[in-house]
């Protein structure tokens, strides 16, 4: 089922899930980019592979009561952001090589780009400022309890992107 358009841009978020790896395949299996026009005044369409990687911070997630001796939540030691922040690139960068030799067996020139930040305006900011013509990404289907207090960063996409959105269903878990 080709999906026959001119789109000149199309974006695929990609994270370390299954979900997210399977609609960059079905991207490439579905949808068709525009021609480069024989004038070169049109070049031809792109995938952009997008990651975003979260912002680092070595106290996200604990508790104060959790810090020893009632020290401050905030305060990072420097060594150890550098430790973080370099675990976090080693595994974007892992992410987008899997999905780069999805892109390989395709045969598809892609770009990519990772970005820092929160996803879900990550991948708003991300597809305005590219004028994206479509945005495709997975969906965990993380269930409505998880969802309730995690958030939805599809649903989220889908309400806030000014282009199409695609998304891929992952199978329902509780």
């Amino acid at each position: 089922m080709a999906t026959e358009r001119n789109l000149g841009c199309v974006v695929v978020a990609v994270d370390e899930s299954e979900e997210s790896m399977n609609a960059l395949k079905w991207s490439l299996e579905n949808l068709r980019l525009r021609p480069a026009s024989a004038d070169g005044e049109q070049p031809a369409g792109t995938f952009t592979v997008l990651h975003v990687q979260p912002a680092p911070s070595i106290v996200s997630g604990i508790s104060p009561a959790a810090i020893p001796f009632g020290g401050p939540s905030h305060v990072e030691v420097p060594a150890f952001a550098a430790a973080i922040e370099g675990h976090q690139r080693r595994i974007s960068e892992a992410i987008l090589n899997h999905a780069l030799k999805i892109c390989l067996e395709k045969n598809a020139n892609v770009n990519t780009s990772i970005v820092v930040g929160d996803p879900k305006d990550v991948i708003c900011d991300f597809t305005s400022n590219v004028k994206a013509d479509l945005l495709v990404m997975g969906c965990r289907a993380i269930g409505p309890i998880k969802r309730m207090f995690l958030g939805s960063v599809s649903n989220f996409c889908i309400n806030h992107v000014q282009c199409p959105v695609v998304v891929i269903k992952g199978t329902a878990q509780a």
